[in-house]
């Protein structure tokens, strides 16, 4: 299986939101090599040929009726579950929180959502969607980089450690996150929150081992093309 991937180019960008919460300041200059991202979060399909190759336990969500779309991205999985599908991929890996906010923002810098400074409430359907469980993957317009679903429908997974004083001391070039910790970082927003879209800048993080209804991932890998 080789995931559909859009190739993310190498720049600078800042990082962060000035008038955000404490953990997304102080805005800081970050560089990115170009990497290669997913273009949707991992689906319930997509997940099922790697644990039917692997004998992995099936998530949690995985056979009630809200989660059971084949199309849905995949729930219930821990930071270890969605490693170990990287790993089973070969070559692939989570992206950084640096990796995954510049590929977030598309393109425009400083700016609040993928799409620009427009409301949240203003997206096509918005009152409509992500009533009980989380929508089918890519089923929301791209944002510039072609990329479907950043920072809506399901939390993602990142491959950093979380902390949240980390901006004050991140390199430029390339920011992998603290060596240790005991929380691993998150980023996008998710179907069962009350404002379901995420801010580009905002971080969220929980405990590697826990598996939540909203949280899935999306894959990445060093800019070698792989489709």
């Amino acid at each position: 299986m080789t995931p559909d991937l859009v190739l993310i180019p190498g720049a600078e960008f800042l990082m962060g939101q000035a008038d955000g919460r404490d953990e997304e300041r102080p805005v800081h200059r970050v560089s990115v090599a170009p990497f290669r991202l997913g273009r949707c979060q991992v689906t319930n399909a997509e997940y099922d040929e790697f644990r039917h190759a692997t004998g992995r336990a099936m998530p949690a969500f995985r056979m009630q009726a809200e989660f059971a779309d084949a199309a849905q991205p995949v729930v219930g999985v821990s930071w270890f579950d969605a490693v170990a599908y990287c790993e089973w991929l070969s070559a692939f890996r989570l992206p950084t929180e640096a990796e995954w906010e510049f590929a977030a923002r598309g393109g425009l810098e400083q700016q609040i959502y993928p799409w620009g400074n427009e409301p949240v409430f203003e997206r096509p359907g918005y009152q409509a969607r992500w009533m009980r469980a989380p929508e089918p993957v890519g089923t929301s317009a791209p944002n510039g980089f072609r990329l479907h679903d950043m920072c809506e429908n399901v939390h993602e997974w990142c491959a950093d450690w979380y902390d949240p004083g980390y901006y004050a001391v991140s390199p430029v070039d390339n920011p992998q996150g603290p060596p240790t910790g005991t929380r691993r970082a998150s980023r996008g927003g998710a179907w069962r929150h009350q404002i379901k879209i995420a801010r580009c800048a905002a971080r969220s993080s929980i405990p590697p081992e826990f598996c939540y209804a909203d949280y899935g991932f999306r894959v990445a890998c060093d800019g070698n093309p792989r489709k």
